[in-house]
């Protein structure tokens, strides 16, 4: 009896260890919700024709610099692309995704910074949910251009994959984010989800529905930008 009473207060010990560690991925998924609400707030933020032409986007919240040697940075976040065969359809369940480099630098004394990347076409996103892939390598990258009359089809927005934003001292700008990388957190989908799943499963095969945390996020999309306006013809190429 000693045993058992030992086996369950060691177990009634351990479950706020386990409850912090799923609430991890929970509370980056409301964060990436709140940074997105905040950015589509600013006047003079990420052009509206632009979202509508995105196929997904990635929100990574308060990527941090740091140096073991060299400088470099890291941010976790989440990605979300349109749903349906040629990402026609509302946006999908979120998978969390991470951003690492060591050429984003520029963040000053420790200085959080917010990123919201847009993917703009087939073959960005493709790439993007298949492997880790290096902006400006894998993926063609460029800084967004904001404002709510900066055009869309400008040289450097139709030559681009990913279009990139940050946010950091209230500052909002197009950034290149080129040499620094994007995959997949499987860990923390491991955690979030309770099961073993690739951010292709989560985000285009449908395998999940949306968690609770991811709520804000994706119903901001879908009331902000429910339509893809992209040349039909080139969801289907």
């Amino acid at each position: 009896m000693r045993k058992v009473g030992v086996f369950i207060i060691a177990t009634f010990l351990a479950c706020p260890i386990f409850a912090t560690n799923e609430s991890r991925e929970q509370k980056r998924l409301e964060a990436c919700g709140q940074v997105f609400k905040e950015i589509l707030d600013i006047p003079d933020g990420i052009p509206k024709d632009l979202l509508n032409k995105a196929e997904c986007v990635i929100v990574i919240p308060s990527v941090l610099k740091f140096a073991i040697g060299i400088g470099g940075d890291f941010g976790r976040g989440a990605i979300t692309c349109r749903t349906g065969q040629h990402f026609t359809g509302l946006w999908s369940p979120p998978a969390l995704f991470a951003l690492e480099g060591a050429n984003i630098g520029f963040q000053l004394g420790g200085q959080a910074t917010d990123f919201v990347l847009l993917v703009m076409n087939l073959k960005g996103a493709n790439s993007i949910l298949s492997s880790k892939v290096k902006l400006g390598a894998d993926a063609s990258a460029a800084a967004g251009p904001k404002g709510r009359a900066a055009a869309a089809d400008t040289d450097i927005v139709m030559r681009a994959e990913v279009l990139s934003y940050s946010r950091s001292r209230g500052l909002f700008a197009g950034i290149s984010l080129e040499g620094s990388t994007l995959r997949s957190d499987g860990s923390a989908n491991r955690k979030l989800y309770g099961r073993s799943l690739t951010a292709k499963q989560i985000v285009r095969e449908g395998k999940v529905g949306v968690p609770a945390s991811g709520r804000e996020l994706i119903s901001l999309l879908d009331k902000k930008s429910p339509k893809n306006e992209s040349d039909p013809v080139s969801l289907k190429e």
